[in-house]
């Protein structure tokens, strides 16, 4: 009897390769048995802040499979997105055949299947698949608050920036970091409702171009330039720059959140920059640009936290250091 008969699930299969990385809060073990899947959990996730959300971590496992389904998408040409669902008590995103993610949030575990083509477009692997199913299964598994915010702070204080993209979230964590304050998380911020802590993954600053323009000559400029540019599905190119290699100060901790600030794509011109906001507006505008967490059912108790804490509008200064003092004022 041939070995696909005997075993057409491939579960006599056991991983050769493991490791354990800390992911917002979360012990995660990955297991596999291919070198260059393991690497690319390791360039997702390895060397990050261990952040403490709860005394005992919680716990999961993550299983890497590479396969050899045949390219389904033109060579040169971007895989198609994952298309995602859920079922059974299971989340799931695919690309193919080859190339899916299942999450099974209950058990604390996670499939992620990459192709060996797929695996040669290694942003798109990592990105939409690794991180994918990492991320989903500690914010689900840890009842955290997903949102679309880059988060900025200072002394173990933070403060949520959102706005749409192209709305300066980049680089105004670029103008941070630069300035010495503790960088979070460039575009994903997730939040413990009851106590307001965010956690994320300061891994990288994805930055166009145009966002050095107003960065001073130096080491940080130089990084940046020397990075890989990637290239988003919109067909925007931007440096990728890998945080972890630079001495800056990612957040070691949790961040306690102190405000909400809501970027603004309006110059401010000659009124002030950063303007109060009550709390009908607030949860107008979280409840408009969140649509993702306000579905999930931790959102109410975020709501009635969060309305607590300042809330802003910043309109765009002429320089980001106006910004970010603006920004440091709030801390």
């Amino acid at each position: 009897m041939s070995n696909a008969a005997a075993d057409p699930f491939g579960e006599s299969a056991r991983a050769r390769l493991r490791t354990r990385v800390s992911v917002l809060g979360g012990d995660f073990t990955v297991l596999t048995s291919d070198a260059g899947l393991l690497e690319l959990a390791v360039e997702a996730f390895g060397g990050l802040p261990r952040h403490k959300l709860e005394p005992r971590p919680a716990r999961f496992t993550v299983h890497l499979k590479l396969t050899d389904h045949a390219r389904t998408w033109p060579r040169g040409a971007a895989p198609p997105r994952p298309v995602l669902g859920a079922g059974g008590g299971l989340l799931h995103g695919a690309v193919d055949a080859g190339n899916f993610v299942v999450v099974d949030v209950e058990m604390r575990r996670a499939l992620v299947s990459v192709s060996k083509a797929l695996l040669r477009d290694r942003y798109y692997a990592r990105y939409e698949l690794v991180e994918l199913a990492f991320l989903t299964l500690a914010a689900r598994g840890q009842s955290l608050v997903p949102l679309h915010a880059a988060c900025v702070g200072a002394n173990g204080n933070g403060l949520l920036l959102m706005g749409a993209s192209g709305a300066g979230k980049s680089t105004l964590s670029l103008h941070a970091l630069a300035d010495g304050m503790q960088l979070l998380s460039e575009d994903s911020a997730f939040v413990a409702p009851e106590s307001l802590r965010a956690t994320g993954v300061p891994s990288y600053l994805h930055l166009s171009p145009d966002a050095l323009r107003f960065l001073d000559a130096g080491s940080l400029r130089k990084a940046i330039e020397r990075s890989p540019t990637i290239e988003r599905r919109s067909g925007t190119r931007k440096h990728e720059l890998d945080l972890r290699r630079l001495g800056g100060k990612l957040a070691r901790t949790p961040l306690e959140l102190a405000a909400t600030v809501f970027l603004s794509r309006r110059a401010a011109g000659r009124t002030p920059a950063l303007r109060p906001l009550g709390r009908g507006a607030l949860l107008a505008r979280l409840r408009r640009e969140q649509p993702y967490a306000s579905a999930q059912p931790n959102w109410r108790a975020f709501e009635r936290r969060i309305v607590d804490l300042p809330a802003y509008e910043l309109r765009r200064p002429e320089h980001p250091d106006v910004a970010i003092r603006q920004l440091r004022s709030l801390l």
